[in-house]
């Protein structure tokens, strides 16, 4: 993980990943994981059905520098 940045409805993640790894294979191992880690911490989570939505947003980082990537995530905190 290179930077996370949460609110009360998204987590922006800018991670680096090897290519053997599908990014839904990555997105089901957070979710499962945060998931069980939550749920262990705050016992009145256990009656939800699931914690997270199936959704997700995967992009490469193309031509844009990592730096100004890991810039992006770090000010989604300073948003509105």
């Amino acid at each position: 993980m290179i930077a996370l940045e949460c609110d009360k409805n998204y987590t922006h993640m800018f991670l680096n990943a090897p290519p053997t790894l599908s990014p839904a294979d990555i997105m089901a191992k957070i979710k499962g994981v945060t998931s069980k880690k939550l749920r262990e911490e705050f016992p009145h989570l256990q009656h939800l059905p699931s914690l997270w939505t199936r959704s997700y947003f995967v992009s490469t980082a193309g031509n844009v520098s990592s730096e100004t990537i890991k810039r992006y995530v770090e000010q989604q905190k300073t948003r509105g």
